[in-house]
């Protein structure tokens, strides 16, 4: 019989794995063919669905159900539809919007998203919010727009909300990973990462083959508890990505 090390009982082999895990993480990351990235509390600053709502005077009614969403208690798909009853904004609202209050970019994501286009790492955005909105936070970030993933809104001929399009994969929980596995189906990926703040990111590895958890701008106990790497700066993802 094969006898263990006379040190291995000095190591928690709980801490150990964890470890060895955000290191291959992290050379996952410095590897990827790919890095896809959530939107809403990562890239940018807010919750867009959150922003809309209290633009539209209902904000109170709708935060509370996006944090059950973001923190899994809730389907997402359930979470989308109840907020959107609630809010029933028209396409004048929204193009009010974006004019009035443009999504706030997290600070360092630019910096990040022009190094890792720079290492010719392709860059996509998968979101559970809006594509008028996305499109837009895309534009600053030089990502093309047929690199993003997300929901649509639809509105009668006079502008009314008349719903969303529950067809896009991107509107149900699970949606998140259908993509990145059409992604490594369509572009021939070996190494995709993930990157968000919420459940329905944490739940797109695998396919993803890592998940960096990220809470700079809200830290949700159900994603920093599970994920093997846990960032609370773009700086630490840029730092990771010099010592290639």
């Amino acid at each position: 019989m094969l006898k263990r090390p006379a040190f291995s009982c000095l190591i928690n082999p709980l801490l150990f794995r964890t470890m060895t895990t955000m290191q291959e993480t992290k050379e996952l990351f410095r590897r990827a063919d790919a890095v896809c990235f959530d939107v809403d509390s990562t890239v940018i600053r807010e919750e867009g669905i959150d922003e809309l709502a209290k633009f539209c005077g209902v904000g109170d009614a709708v935060r509370e159900m996006t944090r059950k969403a973001m923190g899994g208690s809730m389907t997402f798909k359930k979470a989308l539809t109840e907020r959107l009853s609630i809010i029933r904004c028209s396409r004048e609202q929204v193009n009010k919007l974006i004019t009035d209050h443009p999504p706030q970019l997290t600070p360092g994501i630019k910096e990040l998203v022009d190094r890792l286009h720079k290492r010719n790492i392709k860059v996509f955005l998968i979101s559970g919010g809006f594509r008028c909105i996305v499109e837009h936070v895309a534009s600053q970030l030089n990502i093309p727009l047929h690199h993003v993933y997300a929901n649509r809104f639809k509105f009668y001929f006079n502008g009314e909300y008349a719903g969303f399009d529950e067809t896009q994969p991107t509107a149900e929980s699970g949606g998140k990973g259908k993509v990145i596995s059409m992604l490594k189906e369509q572009y021939g990926f070996e190494t995709v990462v993930m990157i968000g703040d919420g459940a329905t990111d944490l739940e797109a590895c695998p396919p993803a083959n890592a998940f960096i958890g990220f809470g700079g701008n809200v830290v949700r106990a159900q994603v920093k508890e599970r994920s093997s790497w846990y960032v609370t700066s773009f700086d630490e993802l840029l730092k990771e990505l010099e010592k290639i």
